[in-house]
Parts: C-alpha cells; structure tokens; sequence
C-alpha cells in the first residue's frame, strides 16, 4: 500500500499521515500519529492471534487432559472476553451513526480496525472456553496475545491521555477506549496470575522457576534423594534406548543388504564381522553403518528446536554494540533531546534480557539432548554386551567397555552443548566483520587477514592434540584394565608380596600417560595464546591501518569502541571454535570406539536348537530325563560340550539341538551383589516351600546360621564374604530352583568337601535326588558317582572317543576302563577346571570361539569368610553426603601437590596479563578523545609494545598452570595407589571395585585434565569482573550506589545455587558407581544370564540404574539455568544502570570514557555468569581430589618391610612352625572366627588341614600370612615371631598355592616371576617339575606367551599347574596348599602330589584338603570345627580313634 495509501486509508484528506518524524522523534515530547495508532497497534495482536490459532487449536485437539470446571476466574475472564468484543462493535456502530449523522466521510480504518479487534476479542473468548473444555491451565499463546495488545494499548492510551491533557477534540474511538485499557490489563493479570500456579509451566518455564523450591532446601539442608524430581517419561531409558537401538539396526540392515547379503537374519543389533579388522574411514572400500546417522536421526528432531533459538540469539548479540553507537552519539550530540537517551538504555536493556532468556532456553535443549544420548549410548552397549560373541568379547577387556560406558558417553555430553557453534560461529564472524565494515570500511580486512592466519596454526594444533588423545586413551585403558585385574586378584598380590611389582607397572603406564599429557599442555599454552592475541592483534592491525591509510581518518570514540565491542563478539566464536574442533576430535575417537563394539558379531541365536560346536566331531543323542557324566582329562574340552549345548560357541559344521528350558552351574561360580536369597532366587517368582527344599539339598542351611542376617545377607562384589564350597552351592541352588528341563552341571562338585559333595550328589543330582525327573549333563572327576549314571561320555583332546553306561565302559577294556583302574584306590571327588587345552586343536578354524565363560575368574574369595560385611548400599550414599562442604584443606592440598612457588608465578602472569589489558583500553579511550591527529604516531609504538609484553604473559600463566596440574595429578595418583596397594584385605572385600575402578578412572581424568583448565579459567573471569567493575566507576561513580545491592544479589543466587549444585553433583556421582558395578557384574555373568534367559530381567535393572543416575543429573541441569537467568538479570542490570547515569551526567563525560565504560559493561553480563559457573566447577569438580585424598586416611596394614631388617637371609632355615593361643577375627564387631589353637609342627613335618566348610581351614593361613592380624596368642616360625616381622618380609620368605588360580594380563615369565628375579633357566625348571614343560614350549612365544586378562586363554588346571610353578621357583620351607588341586583331574593331582613330595621334601608342608586321599601318607593331621582344634595326631592314630576324622574318611570310602 505504501505510506500514501495508508494516509488515505486513516484520513480521506491525508491530514492524518501513518508517519510523521517530527512528531515522533524529532521533539522534546514524542508520540505516534493517530494513523499509527489506528493500524498498526491495533492489528499487531490480531494478526498474531489469527496466525497461531490454527496451530494451536491442533495441538490442543492432539492434546487433551481433561476437563477444567468453569471457575469464578474462568466465568471472569470470559465476561471481560465478551465485553472486549462488545465495547468493538460498539465502535463500529458509532462509526456508522457518525456517518449517517454528521455526513462526515469517515475513513475505511474505522471500520476496519474495530471490526477487525471484534473477532479477534470474540476469537480470543472462543479460545478460552475451548481451552478449558481440553483441560489447559495456562497457555503461553494467550498470556503473550494479552501482553501484546496491552503493549499497543499502553501507547495509545498515554496518546489519549496526552490529547486530553491538550483539550484536542477527541476522536469518536476515544469515547469507548478508557474501558478498552483496564479490561485488557485484566486478562493479562488473570493469564499470569494462572501461569504462576503450580503445575503451570508456560512464562515461568522461561525463567526455571520450577527450581526455586529445590534451590531453597538445598540451601537450608544437603539435599538427599527424595527432594529430586521424578524424570520426564520422554527422558526415560524406556523410551530412549529403544530408538536409537531401532535406528543403529536399520543401518546395519542397509550395510547387511548392501554388502552381506548372505548374513543370516540376526535378532538384535547386527553386527558385521569385519568391523575389528578395517577400523578404516566410513568411506573406505567396505562400508560401515554409520553411528553417527543412527544418533542424528534418534536426536536430530528434538535437538533443532536449539538451532532456532542460536540463531535469534546470534542476531540480538549484535544489538548491544548497535546501542552503544547510538548511545556515544547522543552524548557527543548535545542537541538531542534528553528522553532518546533513556530510551535507548531501556531498549538496552529490553533486548539484553531478551537474549539471556532465549540463550537459556536454547542451552537446556542442548543439554536434555546430551542427557537422552547418553541415557541411549549406555544402554545400546548393555544390551550388546548381553549378545556379544565370547571371541569378541575377548577383544575388549571389561576396562575397555566400562570406558565406552562412562568416558565415551560422557563425551557425545559434552560435545552437545558446543556442536550448534559449527555453524554458529561463522554467522557470528560474518555478521561482526559486516557490521566493522559499516564502521571502519576496508582496513577490516587487515584484521580478517590476521585471523585467517589463525586458522591453519589452530588446525596443526587440534591435529597434534588428537593423535595425544587417542595415545592418551590407549594408556588409560591400559592402566584401568590393570587396576581392575590387580583388584580382582588382590588377594593373591598380597599372598606373594608381589604389590610393589604392580605398583611399579602401573607407575609405568602412568608415566607414559603424563608425557603425553605433559605435551598437549605445551600445545594448550600454544592455542591459549594465539587465541587470547586474536582479538588483540586483529584490533590493532586493524586500527593501524585505519589511521595509517588517510590522515583525514579520525579514531573517534563511536568507531573505537563500537569497534572493540563487535572485537569482543568476535573473540568468542574464535574461542569457542578450537574447543568446539578438539571435542569433536575426541567424541569422533569416543564414536569409533562404540560403533566398533556395537558392530562386534553376535551369538549365533536359533530359537528350535541352539547350535554351536566344540571340539572335532562329536555325534551324541542323550535321551530325556537321563543323567550323563562327561570325563576326561585337564582341557580335553568338557567344558567346551556344554558350551555348545548353551550356543556359547561358533558352530563350525552341523548342528545342536536341546530340548526344553536349561539351567547352567558354570566352573566357577558367578555371585551377584545382592542378597543370598536374590542370588538363589534369580527373578523367578517366590514359592517358599521349594525354596526350603533347595536350600537344604544344596547343603547350605548350616550356612545360613553362620551368616550374620540368615539368607538377606548381602553377598559382596564377586561373592567376597563366601567361600569357594559356598559359592559353588549358591550357584547350584540357583540352577535348581529355578526347575528346567535340561541341567548342564559344569563340575559343581569340585569346590566342596567331600562328604558335601556326597550330600548333594545323593540329594540333588542322583537318581534320588530333586532332579531325578530332569535331563542332566555332569561334568566331573569324581569317579564315586560315574557307578549311577546312565551314560558316560569320555572325552580325549575334544573328541567323544566313549560314550556307554559304566558297565559297558568297563567292560569294552578302552582308555576308560584304563583310566579306572589307574585310580580305582583313590578316593573321588571333584573339581573345576578345564576348558581349553581344547584351544590348541582348533586354533586353525577358530580359536577365539573357545573359552566361553570363565569371563574372570572371581579371585577375592575367602574360604571362611562366612560371616562377612553385611553391606548395604546406603553406606557409601551416606559417606558422600556427608562430607558437605568442600573443605579448604581440598585446596590446600591440591596446592601443595602443585608446589607453592608455581602457583604463586601463575597468579603473577595472571595479574599482569589483566592489567595491561586494561590499561591498554583506557589507553586507548584517551587516544579517542585527543583531537590531534598528528599526535597518534609515537602512542602507536608505546601501544605495540603493551600488546607484546602482554602476550608473553598469556603464553607463561597456560603453561604455568597446565605442567601445576600434571606435577599435582601424578603426585595424587601415585599417592592413592600406594594407600590402596597398603590397605588390608578387609578394606577390599568392604569396597566394591567399581567405586575403586572409578577413582583410578573418572576421577584421576579429572584431575588430569579438567581441574587446571577450570581454573584457568576461573582465575580468567574472575579478573575480568573485577577489571570491568573499575572501569565503570572510574567513569560513572554513580554506579557505586548500585553495585553493592546487585552485589549482595548476586552474592546470594550464587550461594544458593553452589549449594545445591554440589549436592546434586554428588548425588549423581553416587548414584554413577551402581551402574558400572551392575554392568561389571553383568559381563563376567553373561553365560548364566544368558542360559537362564533372564536378559530382559538385566537390561531392565540396568536402565533402571541409569535412569536413577539421570533423575539427580536432570535437575542440575535446571540450576544451572535458574542460577544463569538470575546471573544475567544482575550483569543486565549493570550495564542499563552504567548506560543510564552516563544519559545522566552526559554533559560532564567524555564519549571516551562512556565508550569505555559501556563496553566493559556488556562483557560483564557474560563474565559473571562464567565466573559463578567456574566457581562452582570448582568446587564440584576439586570433590575429586578430596575423594582421591579419602583414601589415605582409612586404616592400612602393617609396614612392607622393616629397616634395618633383623632377619638372617636364608631364614626360614627349618621350617618349624609354633602356634600359640592363636585367635583371630574378621572383623572389631565379630566373633573369633578360630580360637585356642596351639600346635608345634617341626621342620619337613607334612601337616594335612581337614574340616567342613567354615570351620577355619582358610583363616588358619590367612593368620599365617597376616591377611588378617592376629586377635590373640602369637605365630612363631624359626622361633622369630610373625608379628614383629614387615609384611613383605615374612610373605616372600614363606609361600602359598592358593585355591583360585589367579594369573594377570601380561607374559607368562611375568606371571611367574614378575619382580625378574630368577633366570631362564630356573624358570624352564619349575616349569618342568610342574609338569607344563611340554605345552609351554608348545606355544609359539614360549615364556613370552601373552595371558588374556585373569588367563582365560588357560584351562582352570593349567592355571593351577602355574601356581605351582610359582611355588617351585621360591622353593622355600614353609609352603601352604590351599585346596590346590581341587581343579584338576586324579592325574593330574597325583602329579602334583609326586611334585610336591620330592621337590619339598625337607620343606614343612601344610595342605588344606578336599580329598582325603591326598593327606593319608602326611606325618600328622589337623581337624578343625567351629574354629577350634578338634585332633591332632597322624592319620592312622586318628582313624584308630574313630572320631571325627575317621567319619569324614568313611563318608569318603576310605576306611
């Protein structure tokens, strides 16, 4: 229409113009013309009406929640709706009167508006009823509909207001309008006050009021669990995991069409073979499926609603310096009348408040995004790792895929927030760069040309740091994968003195670990640098040649500062991109890692039968309801047949068919953490009577009485608190509860005793027993059963080579009937342990496919630990609580571990570098207010060398800092190994490893890398508020009236926000550790998990833990945006009030100096928002050197070793071993668990151990070796008493073979020998004594043969074969076997046995024994039971006696 026909269209005469600048701006008194008025504020809120209304009557049709009743307010609101639409038509109607009456040719807007403001009033009244009829409280549409139309009433009614006060003979629409203002005002009021009711959420979203009530408690009390918010259902592991699993099996789909079309059809995330081999680029010759699309389609949608928000805010960002502009030109314009001056300060701060509410929405978008995909990524990988194949799951170590849970996730969190900078970045340098060209024109290329110089030294950089990062991340796994072994088999560590070895081998991996972190410090000093001078540099290049180019070119305050201010805005895009490219960098390693493990091949899973195949061939019907016994020597592939059965194998030819459910009882026993009951349960549902009737077939009622809380006591990490024979008969207890048809029973008789072994053969698995109706797979060595069995297998290097009842065995006069005869004397039993010698016959097809299930061998197991900790979870939640406030002493702490003389340098740098900043600034605004020109050469020089001495500033305080943190991490690090290498036993079997795995891991990462960046920047921003407060009260002093109440404001938010925010971070951090000790528990059970079919039941555990986890993170999200709007009202503030009293004293301020001013102003809002969340980062994250520190306090054993020591170097010379009075217990608050024990054993005496399960046979040893301190009485061996001897001292001069097989990661010479202290050669013998000679020198690496973590790529009996080695290389006097042969075959004990009898011969030799017939030859026998000394005497004597040893005889059929 134009100008002109909106002047005909308010006015035939055109006496009424739309626009007139005279009268708006150009006057002491502005105002807007009536035509204006007419228009445009009237049809501003129609027009937004009628465009969401049809959006919105949509969503509220999609949306129904109920039916609200007509209230009071309700009846209210709509009265005021149809008396707005009444008091239109009414107008209309005057309009028309007013025609036909005065002849007046009255203007189409007349009618027009006020019909037009009718239907929308009706429209709006329609709205509101439709509204409740759906169940709306508050609607966001509406409130800002009202406060539009109230914004345009307000303008016209001050302009009715004003033409009365003139007595200007009204127009016919102000008759009705003083009615029209009031009402609107109404509606309004009634919109928020509905809005501020709880369970609305529509303006007060916007500013996170919803955390108000949380922030107050935090602040009055440490917040605990009940205080948080339940987690939003679209936020839930339920409703995330599945869509990204969805997406990632679609891409995996197209790859599988596109490249293996062969694949057989795969139930879960299909997996392509080759994804471990060529780890190359997705866009190599074989395609890989994309994660990175799977992820963007799960979170694209939802996360482009932050993309809309950037780029507004982007926009407003530019307004500040706009202002400022306008704001140094009115006060060197003295003409201008005094009112634009407030204008433009409420303009700025209008949009000042405008952005901090859109920049916070857009970062809570950001980070609920980071939340749900991290929620996904931990349970895409526990759902994988329950199908993950067992040959790649031995790729990654459990470390490893704890890693992609904990730091990968984290990273794709991290990055999140960060990754809109990709494109926002470049908006924001071409929008700054734009507005510089209005300002200075071309010489701003001078400055651009500079920071395209920036570029490629930034990209050199980012390339160096990540190839430390993936160097970084490959020795942290390293050391992590060796901490977790190392606290897997602690035990054993101590038993052989061997900590120091380890501590030295971690140190070492430490090292390497800190040399690369050392030179990405150097190059973090490097960026640091160059980005800090961007802006510098680019400033003064850019002012140089400004002035430089033409004299006539005056530096005047407008183009300075306008210019420095659009500099500021420009450095952080600058800043920002460097850290925007490294976490890219490093969440592209963190989504390599993953998509590699997501693609490892899977199990092969056929419904009908389950197919696998172990071995060569083996052909075997086993009929329904049989009881087979599968025999054979150490590793000829026992447990691989059962392996097979569980489809836990990859089937190479034919097939494998079981029929009906399984049950599984694996060699060794897999424990959860949780109560004895959970364990036998395993999710079936309770039915009490059975659960009695199991109980007590698996012998283990006399266990329950020993327990401190009966069968809810809760069993620790791996089954600590029990013993081998217990765990091995919970999990039997398990696999018979829950009632299958088919039973596969891999040796679960070998951890008991005999006459145990006895009960629940008789009781449970022969033809007597609860299982009697089942099909049951036996393995064993105990030849006493194989009689009542109706088929035998026997198994030869993997192959079936007999199958036949015993009968028909014996009399077919094969290897069988041999194998009988040879041991037809000895007494049977049991034992656990062989699965792979099986591996060096089918290595050629398939090596890795063997070895399913011994994932980690459980080594912290304490024969009698029987009444263990009773631990309940809320311990460690109440020990992290409970060190409310950070402690001064944290900093104190971490300073020394700096050294005071660097941190004192670096706050030196630090402060220079501030100062000259600032004094280069004010330099400048004095530059800007000196008329000559002529005079700005010399200053020039003087600028130049500022800028350079204050960038060598900059270069020291990053390098200061950064080498500070390496020097405090290493120092932290080696501190905390060495108090957790020297703590006692009983420090580990109270201490999940998850939480120990977790310090070494997350923990110590964040002391390596976060702490000296967070307070970089944090001493950064700290200087910035400060350095910004001066300059605004050097140039208006007035501001000092404000500063302290904003102050104090300030002050406050930010306490209430440290507060919660710490105890929310600690929440999270507490509620972390579960899910890695769920997931950690999960990945050495899948086998069972997976025989019991009982993964649903898991996955759902799993996502209940992370959701719990997530449900204390969310709301700390929230805080942080509360605590930011709040921030960035006070930092708004400041700036509207410097810019205000600048209006003020306009005639007395230089434009230089309010240039200045306001300049700093508008920095400050983001400096004080970044100084309170730094603060805070602070404080949450020194928590980890505060938990690092906990450790050194709690109690530790006794000292390594004594100096100068007072022992002779051969000692124990004799072996004599003098027990007097001697007594001890677990724990402060326990009973003695052995008591009164007094025997004198001579040198070379051979003394056997026996009694039942619990009596004290393994605390008897733990006494000897001072795992557990004596409680009473003394231990003399060679008349030098145990007590007064180093740790050290007396463990590496005495030995042990313990009863679980331990071996670590690492060559096998390490596993004998780690302290290096024996030749080849000695080693090749003890090698050959223990009869591993052949096999060893069978493998291609011989002694240098690499171990998989705890050497599961070992049989369980060549790993007890090793342990004996261990033995013979220290072929010292006093040697303990602790059920050392419980594992392996009658032969292979027999060979033991011969060993130990000629090797030690004149050693003294105590054995704790499951099988009598190993001790009736020994010179002398203890019995214990209860903890007391029952006999005492040589076996003859004792069977003579007929007491208790000769009934365990019996029941063993030796007498």
């Amino acid at each position: 229409m134009g100008h002109t026909g909106l002047d005909k269209f308010c006015s035939p005469d055109r006496s009424d113009p739309f626009w007139d600048w005279n009268r708006t701006w150009h006057t002491a008194n502005p105002d807007l013309t009536q035509c204006f008025q007419n228009t445009v504020l009237v049809w501003l809120p129609c027009f937004y009406l009628w465009l969401c209304a049809p959006i919105y009557l949509l969503y509220l049709r999609r949306h129904d929640n109920g039916y609200i009743c007509m209230s009071h307010l309700n009846k209210a609101k709509t009265a005021v709706g149809f008396l707005l639409w009444i008091i239109c038509w009414a107008d209309v109607f005057y309009s028309f009167w007013e025609r036909s009456h005065d002849n007046v040719i009255s203007a189409p807007v007349h009618l027009v508006s006020p019909t037009l403001l009718g239907l929308t009033m009706l429209l709006s009244t329609l709205l509101i009823q439709y509204e409740r009829m759906k169940g709306v409280q508050s609607s966001g549409v509406m409130l800002i509909f009202w406060l539009l139309a109230l914004l345009c009433a307000t303008v016209t009614f001050r302009s009715k207001v004003l033409q009365a006060l003139e007595q200007v003979n009204s127009s016919y629409f102000f008759t009705f309008f003083p009615s029209v203002f009031p009402l609107k005002s109404l509606n309004l009021l009634y919109y928020s006050y509905i809005s501020s009711a709880p369970g609305c959420s529509c303006c007060l979203t916007g500013l996170f009021c919803s955390s108000d009530r949380m922030m107050v408690t935090g602040y009055k009390r440490p917040l605990v669990e009940n205080d948080l918010w339940s987690l939003n259902s679209e936020d839930r592991s339920h409703r995330v995991v599945p869509r990204l699993v969805n997406w990632w099996n679609k891409e995996c789909q197209k790859v599988k069409r596109s490249v293996f079309c062969t694949a057989a059809n795969q139930k879960t995330m299909y997996s392509p073979k080759q994804a471990s081999q060529n780890e190359g680029k997705d866009g190599s010759n074989t395609k890989e499926p994309s994660l990175l699309w799977a992820l963007c389609l799960t979170f694209g949608p939802y996360f482009l609603i932050s993309c809309l928000y950037k780029i507004i805010q982007d926009i407003l960002m530019f307004v500040g310096p706009e202002i400022l502009r306008l704001l140094i030109h009115f006060v060197n314009n003295s003409n201008t009348p005094s009112w634009q001056g407030f204008f433009y300060t409420a303009l700025l701060f209008i949009c000042t408040c405008v952005q901090s509410l859109i920049l916070q929405q857009y970062f809570h978008v950001c980070f609920v995004s980071g939340m749900r995909l991290r929620t996904a990524v931990i349970g895409a990988v526990y759902r994988k790792a329950l199908v993950i194949s067992n040959a790649a799951r031995r790729t990654s170590t459990v470390g490893e895929i704890v890693n992609l849970m904990s730091v990968d996730a984290q990273r794709f969190m991290d990055l999140i927030t960060y990754i809109n900078m990709v494109w926002s970045a470049p908006l924001q340098v071409v929008l700054a760069l734009y507005f510089l060209w209005q300002n200075l024109g071309p010489s701003v290329l001078a400055g651009v040309a500079v920071m395209i110089l920036m570029v490629p030294v930034n990209a050199v950089i980012a390339m160096k740091t990540k190839t430390y990062q993936v160097a970084q991340m490959k020795s942290k796994d390293n050391r992590i994968k060796l901490m977790n072994e190392m606290l897997n088999g602690i035990k054993v560590l101590k038993l052989y003195a061997w900590e120091l070895a380890f501590k030295d081998k971690v140190s070492e991996i430490r090292e390497k670990e800190l040399q690369v972190l050392k030179k990405a410090a150097y190059l973090g000093a490097i960026s640091t640098f160059t980005w800090v001078c961007a802006p510098f540099l680019v400033a003064l290049s850019t002012f140089s040649v400004y002035v430089m180019v033409d004299d006539r070119n005056v530096l005047d305050a407008q183009k300075a500062f306008v210019s420095l201010a659009l500099f500021n805005i420009l450095r952080f895009p600058l800043n920002m991109l460097p850290m925007v490219i490294s976490s890219i960098v490093q969440a592209s390693v963190s989504l390599k890692r993953l998509r590699v493990f997501l693609s490892h091949e899977e199990l092969q899973e056929d419904s009908v039968e389950r197919k696998g195949a172990a071995g060569r061939t083996l052909n075997v019907l086993i009929p329904e309801g049989a009881l087979v016994a599968v025999v054979g020597h150490v590793g000829s592939g026992k447990s691989s047949l059962l392996s097979a059965l569980l489809g836990e194998m990859d089937k190479l030819e034919g097939s494998v068919a079981v029929k009906g459910s399984v049950a599984y009882v694996p060699q060794q026993a897999w424990i959860q953490n949780s109560t004895l009951k959970d364990n036998i349960v395993f999710g079936q549902e309770r039915k009490e009577a059975w659960y009695q009737r199991v109980v007590e077939a698996c012998a283990l009622q006399p266990d329950l009485e020993i327990l401190p809380a009966g069968d809810n006591t809760e069993i620790g990490e791996k089954g600590v608190n029990l013993s081998g024979g217990q765990k091995q008969r919970v999990s039997l207890a398990r696999a018979v509860y829950c009632d299958r048809l088919v039973y596969l029973l891999d040796d679960p008789l070998s951890a008991v005793d005999a006459h145990v072994g006895k009960h629940i053969f008789d009781q449970v698995i022969g033809p007597q027993g609860l299982l009697k109706d089942k099909t049951r797979v036996l393995v064993t060595h105990g030849l006493s059963y194989l009689p009542q069995t109706d088929l035998i297998l026997v198994m030869v290097e993997g192959e079936i080579t007999e199958v036949g009842s015993y009968k028909q065995l014996l009399e077919t006069e094969g290897a069988f009937a041999e194998f009988l005869r040879t041991y037809a004397a000895v007494e049977p039993t049991d034992n656990n342990g062989e699965e792979s010698s099986l591996c060096t016959h089918v290595t050629s097809i398939n090596a890795p496919g063997l070895l399913p299930n011994t994932l980690m061998s459980s080594c912290i197991c304490t024969e009698a630990l029987h009444c263990g900790p009773n631990r309940g979870s809320s311990e460690s939640n109440v020990l992290v609580c409970s060190l409310m406030q950070v402690k001064l002493s944290v900093f104190r702490a971490y300073l020394k571990a700096i050294g005071v003389p660097l941190s004192c340098i670096s706050l030196l740098l630090f402060f220079t570098h501030h100062l000259l900043s600032l004094f280069s600034n004010y330099w400048l605004s004095l530059w800007t207010d000196d008329p000559v020109i002529n005079g700005t050469q010399p200053n020039r020089r003087m600028r130049l060398g500022v800028y350079g001495a204050l960038g060598v500033a900059v270069f020291g305080y990053s390098l200061a800092m950064s080498i500070g943190g390496i020097l405090a991490s290493r120092y932290l690090h080696q501190s905390m190994l060495y108090d957790v290498l020297r703590s006692p036993m009983s420090f580990f079997e109270r201490t999940p490893s998850g939480n120990l795995v977790n310090r070494f891991g997350k923990e110590i990462d964040t002391i390596d890398s976060v702490i000296p960046s967070i307070l970089k920047m944090f001493t950064g921003s700290l200087f910035n508020v400060l350095g910004a407060c001066l300059v605004i009260l050097i140039a208006t002093p007035w501001v000092a009236i404000i500063i302290p109440f904003l102050g104090l404001l300030y002050f406050f938010v930010q306490r209430f926000y440290v507060a919660s925010s710490r105890q929310l971070k600690r929440l999270e951090s507490v509620s972390r550790s579960p899910i890695y000790t769920h997931f950690n528990e999960t990945l050495l059970g899948a086998s069972v998990i997976r025989a019991f079919g009982e993964q649903e039941r898991f996955i759902h555990e799993s996502d209940r833990r992370v959701d719990h986890n997530q449900k204390a993170y969310y709301p700390s999200i929230v805080a942080n945006r509360w605590l930011a709007i709040r921030l960035e009202f006070v930092g708004n503030c400041i700036v509207s009030f410097a810019a205000l009293f600048a209006v003020i004293a306009r005639d007395s301020l230089s434009p230089g100096i309010m240039g200045l001013s306001i300049s700093y102003a508008l920095q400050l809002t983001a400096s004080l928002t970044w100084l309170v969340r730094m603060s805070s980062d602070v404080e949450t994250n020194i928590v980890a050197v505060e938990r690092v520190k906990e450790y050194s306090d709690t109690e530790k054993e006794a000292e390594w070793r004594h100096e100068p020591s007072g022992l002779n170097t051969g000692w124990p010379t004799v072996g004599c071993i003098d027990i007097q009075d001697f007594g001890l217990r677990y724990r402060h608050d326990m009973d003695l668990a052995i008591h009164n024990i007094t025997i004198h054993i001579n040198g070379g005496e051979k003394v056997g151990i026996v009694g039942r399960t619990g009596a004290g046979k393994s605390s008897l040893t733990l006494g000897l070796f001072r795992i557990i301190e004596a409680a009473e009485g003394h231990i003399f061996i060679d008349g030098v008493d145990i007590a007064k001897m180093g740790l050290h001292e007396l463990r590496s001069r005495i030995t042990i073979i313990p009863q679980d097989p331990v071996l670590f990661s690492g060559s096998l010479r390490m596993n004998l020998d780690p302290f290096d202290s024996y030749s080849d050669d000695e080693v090749w013998t003890a090698l050959e004594f223990s009869h591993l000679k052949d096999f060893v020198s069978g493998l291609p690496d011989k002694l240098n043969h690499e171990c998989s973590e705890g050497g599961e790529n070992l049989s369980v009996g060549q790993r007890q074969l090793l342990c004996l080695a261990r033995a013979l290389l220290r072929k010292s006097k006093v040697l303990v076997l602790d059920e050392a042969t419980a594992a392996v075959d009658m032969e292979t004990d027999n060979l033991i046995q011969s060993t130990i009898r000629s090797q030690f011969e004149d050693s003294t030799v105590l054995t704790i024994a499951h099988r009598l017939n190993t001790i009736m030859d020994y010179t002398r026998v203890l019995v214990l039971d209860k903890g007391e000394m029952a006999e005492f005497d040589s076996p003859s004597n004792l069977i003579a006696q007929r007491g208790a040893f000769y009934n365990m005889a019996k029941d063993s059929g030796l007498v």
